[in-house]
């Protein structure tokens, strides 16, 4: 694994087809026999620390239109904190149907699971059928795996009945120094960017994109006004970038003052500090409560002069979705994922029904989405947003960070990179930008 890493370092990517692969690689994992390990705790007191280790696995088999690649750098998403505290169930059970799928499919179902849905790294190896890349390519991975062997996966490939996110639904996840991806997972690293940069945006940057670019999201268009819930975060920090280069207006929901600044140095001038400003949507535990919800949007039309939202760019859940559904305008969109704050959304469908409004699901993206995704972070239009990074010994604090919503952007994840700030291949490109990425790297 050193003569991998060291190659790396050296800029030898020429040699690394002629370099062995490993038998194994340290990897962070969850152990199957440990699935129940929270069992009859509240959600607070889970602790992705006790369940999230790094330990040494097989190196997987490598499958026709598979590709392994040596990770350099990765990073959290909350589908690994939901893996590490078994919720809302336990992912082995993924990995059991999965694995009934097809022979080759039978690799992902062991007693481990191998987590991490982004990374940065070079291409160690191709399987059969692999023309696109070849070793020594550096490359980011978008997360949608896919069989294709369905006619539902062919005009979206995020309807294909066999989507999963990888590192999540499927095995040999990101957060390793090895991990096994299918060829159409990958995408060129921006060659300005840092290991650790490189590997934050992929699997929020993609999501923000089609939730709110993409024609199979909310379909954003300039001048549209778009609430944006939890603006400084892994998601919303890439939703306002995305807005304010669309030429639309976004209106940024965040929870301190910190975090306020944070949006306005991204360049947002609509901030509401929901915490200062003391919105409570939920009466107790049962009820929600309206005059909130108009309070909320009053708000709204104080910052905006009048206007409702347009969009708004729902990701909390159960939390907020009573408010986002109110305060859309008439025939207004409502695009929703992931639900960070519960699953299980109240909300008036008078206020829905009657005002012709929209709800619009919204999971990650397809491969051409994540390609103009990434297209922008390579154009330096969009700017990594990642606050922290960790070594890979200390990923369950990491993870904790996620959980505990004490972070702001992405939080990373150092693999074979033995530090920050290496990987930078265009010293030019990155002088360009150099100002717009020390601003976001402090988000």
């Amino acid at each position: 694994m050193f003569d991998i890493r060291d190659a790396i370092l050296a800029d030898r990517l020429d040699a690394l087809a002629g370099l062995p692969v490993p038998e194994s690689y340290r990897a962070v994992l969850v152990r199957k026999d440990e699935q129940d390990m929270f069992e009859g705790l509240a959600t607070k007191d889970k602790d992705p620390r006790k369940s999230l280790h790094v330990e040494e696995v097989a190196t997987p088999e490598l499958g026709p239109g598979e590709a392994i690649v040596a990770v350099m750098a990765s990073s959290v998403n909350y589908n690994t904190v939901w893996t590490s505290i078994f919720e809302p169930v336990s992912t082995f059970g993924f990995l059991e149907r999965y694995g009934r799928l097809h022979d080759l499919a039978k690799r992902h179902d062991l007693p481990y699971h191998v987590v991490g849905s982004d990374l940065a790294g070079v291409v160690l190896r191709v399987g059969p059928g692999v023309n696109r890349w070849k070793p020594g390519d550096e490359v980011v991975a978008h997360c949608l795996s896919v069989e294709l062997e369905d006619p539902a996966g062919h005009d979206d490939t995020m309807m294909d009945p066999q989507q999963r996110i990888w590192g999540f639904e499927t095995n040999f996840g990101g957060l390793a120094e090895l991990a096994l991806v299918k060829s159409n997972q990958l995408l060129p690293k921006p060659a300005h960017l840092t290991w650790e940069e490189a590997a934050a945006p992929g699997l929020v940057n993609s999501t923000a994109y089609r939730q709110l670019v993409s024609r199979n999201g909310a379909g954003m268009k300039q001048g549209d006004v778009v609430l944006i819930w939890g603006a400084s975060g892994g998601l919303g920090s890439y939703a306002t970038q995305m807005a304010l280069n669309g030429g639309a207006i976004p209106v940024c929901v965040v929870s301190s003052p910190e975090k306020a600044e944070i949006v306005r140095k991204m360049g947002a001038d609509l901030v509401i500090d929901r915490s200062a400003e003391g919105y409570r949507f939920w009466k107790d535990e049962d009820t929600q409560d309206p005059r909130e919800w108009q309070r909320f949007g009053k708000r709204i039309r104080e910052l905006t002069g009048g206007d409702d939202v347009d969009i708004v760019f729902e990701h909390p859940g159960r939390e907020t979705f009573g408010a986002s559904v109110y305060v859309a305008k008439k025939g207004g969109t409502i695009v929703t994922c992931a639900s960070t704050s519960g699953f299980l959304h109240q909300y008036d469908n008078r206020y829905l029904w009657m005002n012709l409004k929209r709800i619009v699901g919204s999971h990650f993206a397809n491969y051409k989405e994540a390609w103009e995704a990434n297209r922008l972070i390579d154009r330096g239009l969009i700017h990594p947003t990642l606050s922290k990074v960790y070594p890979m010994e200390q990923v369950g604090q990491a993870a904790c960070d996620v959980k505990n919503n004490c972070h702001q952007g992405k939080v990373g994840v150092l693999t074979l990179a033995p530090e920050g700030g290496l990987g930078v291949k265009d010293t030019a490109k990155r002088e360009q930008h150099l100002p717009a990425i020390n601003r976001f790297r402090g988000v």
